[in-house]
């Protein structure tokens, strides 16, 4: 999706930005996630954020393997910033907003604040070839994807639009299937933690593989 913001690098972001740590949530650069926004910090958040002109949330998984107070979880190292790109009011005291992926960052620390949601300090440099689109596409594996995507649609009984996967640049179609993936937060993480589309399209093509092994593995009848 167009954004009327261009952002040409690190430093066209703030350092500081709020954090929505959400577990299974995946975003991407130049990648859209609808969010329904309920909890009232969440909605202080996101007031917030379009106040602050920037419109900038930082999406971030909670640490499954470390987890921490249950009312305030650790957190990835690793997240994405996203810009409110839709918004709208339900008339029942939600938004419904979209985010679109701008680029990832680390967590340099986590801030002292006195708003209910919580803030990060983030440094985008090590991701600076986010801001380059389409960047490494040619090194994608695009038939092998492609037939994992084949497998997996099979094995689930699902359909996709095929005609649309066929046109889809190999930024758009990796980013996409991996956003949509059913997986856990690890696997997630995985792939947001990816140094480049290349292994980005092989983790996901890899993670498929192993889902289908365990599907085909359960579905074998005990040894008599």
């Amino acid at each position: 999706m167009p954004m009327n913001a261009v952002y040409r690098g690190p430093a066209d972001l703030p350092a500081a930005i709020p954090v929505f740590p959400l577990p299974g949530a995946l975003l991407l650069p130049r990648g859209q996630m609808p969010l329904n926004i309920f909890e009232p910090r969440y909605l202080e958040m996101i007031d917030d954020s379009l106040r602050s002109g920037h419109r900038l949330i930082g999406m971030i998984q909670p640490d499954t393997a470390h987890p921490g107070p249950e009312d305030k979880p650790n957190l990835y190292k690793i997240g994405c910033a996203g810009r409110i790109t839709q918004f709208a009011e339900t008339g029942d005291g939600r938004y419904l907003i979209q985010l679109t992926g701008v680029c990832r960052f680390r967590v340099d620390h986590e801030l002292s604040v006195m708003t209910a949601y919580r803030q990060c300090r983030a440094a985008y440099e090590p991701f600076a070839d986010d801001f380059i689109a389409r960047k490494g596409e040619d090194d994608v594996d695009r038939k092998s994807l492609l037939v994992a995507l084949k497998d997996f649609l099979q094995a689930n009984n699902l359909k996709a639009d095929w005609e649309g996967i066929e046109k889809a640049p190999n930024e758009a179609l990796v980013n996409a299937l991996a956003m949509m993936s059913p997986y856990g937060p690890a696997e997630k993480q995985a792939l947001l933690e990816a140094p480049d589309l290349k292994t980005r399209a092989e983790i996901l093509i890899a993670v498929t593989e192993i889902e289908l092994a365990k599907g085909r593995t359960e579905d074998e009848p005990p040894l008599q």
